[in-house]
């Protein structure tokens, strides 16, 4: 039985590693794109990847820099990530099992301290926020990068019902006010932001948490009986997909 919010988690995902690990959603995609292109020119560095789930972040910046740490709740997810690693032949790839919210690293440790469709997942964003600006070196920089919620109340409330109804573990999709407000309070300083809409086929999105037939009908039932805009918002389509969208945060110190 879990104890506490972040063994929720980690028990909710632990039977799911190897879906996260096979995502194509997880695996590809231009924000991949962006963190290799930012990470090209830093051989010396040590990135942490934060909330790493299927470990895509580590498999593509792992040659291009000198340590990554994967850190997550789930045990069975770390372990997955490890055994990918090797068959990969990533052997600068280690692993911790950690909760965003208490790091077990030291004070300005890490070079990069990046983050992907992950925090939605946090009890506390902003005690995750601190332990972030805690870990990375004065000259650090972090990338977060995660679904992102509207400012209109309606689509925010039909976003964040979908998404519980789908995941049991889902804590909260943030808006952007939000996570800046947290970043201005706790020393990050916001450089770029890019954003993009994440485009999530039903079926496979479904697949990946098997959640019951009632809360998938549930979900079915949102989509058909939302309001006009919302379906605009989130780009309701015929077979249930859907699109979110996402933001690419780049902070400095």
């Amino acid at each position: 039985m879990a104890n506490t919010p972040q063994e929720y988690v980690a028990n909710t995902y632990n039977p799911r590693a190897h879906s996260y690990v096979s995502s194509q959603v997880h695996a590809s995609g231009p924000d991949l794109e962006q963190i290799k292109h930012l990470l090209s020119n830093q051989q010396n560095a040590s990135v942490l990847d934060l909330g790493c789930g299927g470990g895509h972040v580590s498999y593509n910046v792992a040659s291009l820099v000198k340590s990554v740490i994967a850190c997550d709740v789930s045990q069975k997810m770390l372990d997955a990530v490890q055994q990918t690693a090797k068959e990969k032949s990533l052997f600068n790839i280690t692993t911790q099992n950690a909760p965003a919210e208490s790091l077990p690293f030291a004070d300005q440790q890490f070079d990069w301290v990046i983050s992907r469709f992950s925090s939605h997942h946090w009890h506390n964003l902003a005690q995750g926020i601190y332990e972030i600006q805690r870990v990375l070196k004065p000259t650090g920089t972090v990338v977060i990068i995660d679904t992102i919620s509207s400012l209109d109340k309606t689509t925010d409330s039909f976003l964040q019902t979908i998404e519980l109804l789908r995941d049991h573990s889902h804590v909260r999709n943030y808006n952007l006010s939000e996570y800046t407000n947290l970043f201005s309070i706790y020393g990050l300083k916001l450089t770029n932001i890019t954003q993009r809409d994440l485009d999530l086929e039903f079926d496979s999105w479904i697949a990946r948490t098997k959640p019951s037939e009632i809360c998938i009908q549930a979900i079915i039932e949102l989509q058909t009986k939302a309001p006009a805009h919302v379906k605009v918002d989130l780009k309701f389509k015929e077979d249930h997909s859907f699109s979110l969208p996402t933001a690419t945060f780049i902070l400095r110190k």
